[in-house]
């Protein structure tokens, strides 16, 4: 047993009717409980709170106020920039909070901030049921909603904060708020995109769809194809329908061969999708044809195995509202200098109902049809300054043909002016509200907004 400091006896004690755990360094599971999917990030806080209820989150927030403590939150652990953990200070950890309750009736969930997304999506699919999330299993639910949610529905259903009822959140100084369309609608609005700048969200009511198999998987070309392979998705998106969302990748196949691939999910009658993917399946001779109807929840799981936890990443991102031809030429170069097997460039197609809703419906400002560029260096262990050169010479390279704006969620490196960038002319009105429910800044790990003053 490790000798107990005098703080960590009176924090103890202070905090003694919590439901869940305390969580010190020397204690048994700390080194595990600090870790975090990012094996780039080695942070050491003092006091990790893994909450189990909405009482707990109220009960640490007020006891890290009282004692002047930075406060990080923990829903899934799993964002690049390992914001969920801090050196020092307080760890609010959510991920015990799993619980959920589906209405087949109405087709709507109510989630707690703690799952991840596959939890959430085994869980609706028992109905048959299903709403857009991200792409990769392991993802937390509750960054990825706050940040908005780009996923394989959003061309049909819009981005997961499009299909958002009501979140319940914790604010700065503890209250407990609910914020819908008719219950603080400021709020609602805020949260929709404005990431945890407002509040420790604890629980999220979705609004879900009739889903059952989808025509999904990827077509991977050599790379000496790469050129013909971007052009012709940029032509092939250009006209897909709202029930067709295809992504593109530069990457690594796991026998060494770098490769270009298109990949895709078709929600709809499966004789449709398989007319709507055979110009994919025509366009040339792949080296593999991985497209296959298969449960929305095994197409996100299969995604976990190329993002490990416990590898190091990095990442940057950059929004183009076309694939130009000398965007494309710029992404074939870095793709044929990668300086790890793992690294990838990933396209994102935003459109269909994503890109119809206004820019200032909600928080989530990009809108409008774009490809969504994300360079992620991958590697496992050892020094990473050129593995992180890469990624920032490749962002370096896209950044003339890019508009104004990226998506929070692929903020590896938060500062201000990307994050105003981000959300271009909500900005003003998001700090307003910012001095409003966080004036000290309390909530200000994350993709922060800065509120007046602080």
């Amino acid at each position: 047993m490790h000798e107990r400091t005098l703080t960590q006896v009176v924090q103890r004690s202070c905090l003694a009717d919590l439901h869940g755990e305390l969580i010190y360094p020397g204690d048994d599971g700390y080194e595990s409980a600090r870790r975090v999917w990012n094996g780039m990030i080695d942070k050491h806080p003092d006091v990790i709170v893994r909450c189990v209820d909405t009482v707990d989150v109220v009960t640490a927030i007020q006891f890290a106020r009282l004692h002047h403590l930075s406060v990080a939150v923990r829903g899934g652990g799993h964002s690049v920039s390992g914001s969920s953990v801090c050196d020092g200070g307080m760890v609010i950890d959510l991920s015990c909070m799993k619980g959920i309750h589906i209405d087949p009736e109405k087709q709507t969930a109510r989630a707690q901030a703690g799952l991840t997304l596959s939890e959430f999506v085994q869980a609706t699919q028992v109905y048959g049921l299903a709403t857009t999330t991200g792409t990769v299993g392991g993802t937390g639910l509750s960054g990825l909603t706050l940040g908005g949610g780009l996923g394989w529905f959003m061309g049909k259903y819009g981005l997961t904060i499009d299909n958002l009822l009501e979140v319940q959140l914790v604010t700065a100084d503890g209250r407990v708020e609910r914020a819908s369309a008719g219950v603080n609608p400021d709020l609602f609005w805020a949260v929709r995109g404005g990431g945890g700048n407002f509040g420790i969200a604890t629980a999220f009511s979705f609004q879900l769809h009739p889903v059952g198999p989808v025509l999904s998987g990827k077509v991977v070309y050599p790379m000496k194809c790469a050129r013909e392979v971007l052009r012709f998705y940029r032509e092939y998106t250009s006209t897909a329908p709202d029930e067709l969302t295809a992504y593109a990748s530069l990457s690594t196949t796991p026998d060494g061969l770098p490769a270009v691939a298109i990949s895709l999910c078709y929600y709809g009658p499966l004789k449709d999708g398989e007319r709507a993917v055979s110009p994919v399946r025509r366009f040339a001779a792949p080296l593999v044809d991985l497209i296959r109807p298969r449960s929305y929840l095994k197409l996100i799981q299969r995604a976990d195995a190329g993002a490990p936890a416990g590898r190091c990443y990095y990442e940057k991102a950059s929004t183009l509202s076309e694939l130009g031809d000398e965007a494309i030429e710029a992404m074939v170069e870095y793709g044929a200098a990668f300086t790890s097997p793992w690294s990838q460039i990933l396209i994102q197609h935003v459109h269909g109902k994503a890109s119809r809703v206004g820019p200032t419906e909600t928080a989530f400002a990009l809108r409008g049809e774009s490809y969504v560029i994300c360079m992620v260096a991958t590697w496992d262990g050892g020094e990473g300054d050129r593995h992180m050169a890469w990624t920032r010479a490749c962002w370096k390279a896209l950044e003339p043909f890019a508009r104004r704006g990226v998506y929070v969620n692929f903020l590896g490196e938060v500062r201000e002016g990307r994050v105003r960038a981000a959300y271009g002319g909500n900005y003003e009105r998001l700090v307003a509200l910012k001095n409003t429910y966080d004036p000290t800044n309390f909530f200000s790990l994350n993709q922060n907004i800065r509120p007046t003053g602080v």
